[in-house]
């Protein structure tokens, strides 16, 4: 019973315990959590009343910054009015020194008109004295002559006629004569051109090379026991070697120019390897033909590429490389050919023609020139030829046969190409002629002309086949020229010596000008 009453004493204990310990418990903790919301309240005030003080010096610190961009803002625009005021009253004054001026202007041109209307009174007058003077002066010579003006002018008229005649009658026997003249010219012009095709004269520049050696030992080596070595040399090649006094140099003379360049390639192979025999010779010549066959082939493609020509069969690309070595008075037959096929497509550019076949056209008219001193015929017939067999088309066919004149062109393109072939011949240095002699004689034809009284300007034109002269019409009369013109055409006649015929033309010009007012 003991330990029952022990129990329930602690279990009775217990009960009356834990209420006690749970309330006391919960005013504890209720105390605490008041403690902390007042510490809590007290710190949001502390915080509220630090924040409305931060907002309010942030307050007035804007303020300042506001005010002093506002002060900063106003002192800009102030200066800029300032600036602009100075720049308006600078125009103010611009434009009122250009009205002074303008002012000034105007009564300089109010005095000027002034003077000007008094001149033109002045002159009536004057004009009213000189036709009074020359109806005095007519009617004197009238009496002196015993003759009126209109006999006057009918006896002068009989005597020009006459003299007129007599030149119309010696221009018919000039020009008979001249039609002689272009006759031998045209035959002696065949036998050139047959002469050229055989390749029997050509100057001396085209038809030698010159080899330079180290050394004159070198001869005897290149002539060879009993002259074997340049036998083989010359039988091979078909040049003749010139072994002369010319120091330390070897001269190539063949009218072949191709056979020449294999020639000279290989006497240089030669010279450069030092054995120098008929079977060595005969080997650098195989080597040589190959080299120039080479050359011949990259001188055609690069010249259809310098042009933008494309398509053109390999047969005529080689036929093209070919006539580097090739020249016409002078002048070397491909750079002639690409220069018309250039014009030829500028031309056809201006006109808004096809420029490529132009081109083609241009770059192949002289085809024929590459076989001409081996073939029959002439180079137009054989180029024609050539075209017709590599499938060109009718155009530049047309082309090749007509650039002579020797048919009828039947296109533009065709007409082209010969004004071009023309042109790239008759410039200035581009073949023989000598551009001294072409701008002495235009530069002496205008002297001639300028001396005489009356010519304001001369200028040479037509590579000086006619003179353009133009006379102040103050000093000649419209009968004057007619007499202008025979004395100076007789003057060049006189003092030039020239090829053909050169043309005076005398111009007279009168202006008259007036205002509207």
């Amino acid at each position: 019973m003991t330990y029952i009453h022990i129990i329930i004493t602690v279990v009775a204990t217990l009960v009356v315990a834990v209420p006690i310990v749970i309330s006391l418990t919960t005013s504890y903790r209720k105390r605490v959590t008041e403690s902390k919301i007042g510490n809590a309240e007290q710190k949001a005030r502390e915080i509220i009343d630090e924040a409305l003080k931060t907002a309010e010096t942030k307050k007035r610190e804007s303020l300042l910054e506001v005010k002093e961009e506002t002060l900063r803002s106003k002192n800009e625009i102030d200066k800029e009015i300032r600036e602009r005021r100075a720049e308006v009253q600078r125009f103010e004054r611009r434009i009122q020194q250009k009205e002074e001026t303008i002012d000034r202007k105007t009564e300089q041109i109010e005095r000027k008109e002034q003077s000007l209307n008094s001149r033109e009174e002045s002159m009536v007058k004057q004009r009213a004295e000189i036709a009074k003077l020359n109806e005095q002066r007519l009617q004197e010579l009238e009496r002196i002559s015993g003759l009126t003006t209109e006999q006057a002018k009918v006896q002068l008229l009989n005597a020009v006629e006459e003299e007129v005649r007599h030149e119309t009658a010696m221009l018919i026997k000039e020009m008979e004569s001249r039609a002689k003249e272009e006759a031998d010219k045209k035959a002696k012009e065949y036998v050139v051109t047959a002469i050229q095709r055989c390749a029997a004269d050509h100057v001396t520049e085209t038809t030698i090379s010159v080899v330079p050696l180290p050394n004159d030992e070198m001869k005897g080596r290149i002539i060879g026991r009993e002259g074997r070595n340049i036998r083989a040399l010359e039988t091979m090649t078909g040049v003749d070697l010139i072994i002369d006094d010319t120091p330390e140099a070897v001269i190539l003379s063949a009218f072949d120019p191709i056979r020449r360049e294999v020639a000279r390639i290989a006497l240089e192979k030669l010279i450069v390897d030092g054995r120098i025999h008929p079977a060595r010779i005969e080997e650098m010549v195989e080597k040589a033909q190959k080299e120039v066959e080479a050359m011949i082939k990259t001188e055609g493609e690069q010249a259809t590429l310098e042009v933008g020509v494309h398509g053109v069969h390999p047969e005529l690309v080689k036929l093209l490389g070919k006539m580097k070595f090739r020249t016409s008075f002078g002048q070397n037959a491909l750079k002639h050919s690409i220069e018309v096929a250039h014009l030829s497509g500028l031309l056809a550019s201006e006109m808004g023609l096809d420029v490529r076949m132009a081109k083609r056209a241009g770059l192949l008219h002289d085809i024929g020139k590459a076989i001409d001193q081996e073939t029959e015929g002439s180079h137009i017939q054989l180029g024609a030829e050539l075209c017709r067999k590599y499938k060109e088309s009718a155009v530049v066919l047309n082309a090749v046969e007509s650039h002579h004149g020797d048919c009828e062109p039947q296109s533009l393109v065709a007409c082209i190409v010969q004004a071009s072939d023309a042109i790239s011949a008759a410039r200035p240095g581009a073949r023989r002629d000598t551009l001294e002699t072409y701008t002495s004689r235009l530069r002496q034809l205008e002297e001639i002309s300028n001396n005489f009284k009356g010519v304001d300007r001369s200028f040479a034109i037509q590579a000086g086949r006619e003179i353009r002269v133009m006379v102040s019409p103050e000093e000649i009369s419209d009968a004057d020229m007619i007499l202008l013109a025979r004395d100076i055409s007789k003057q060049v006649e006189a003092e030039m010596e020239y090829p053909g015929l050169i043309k005076v033309n005398v111009i007279r010009e009168s202006r008259v000008v007036d205002y509207a007012k």
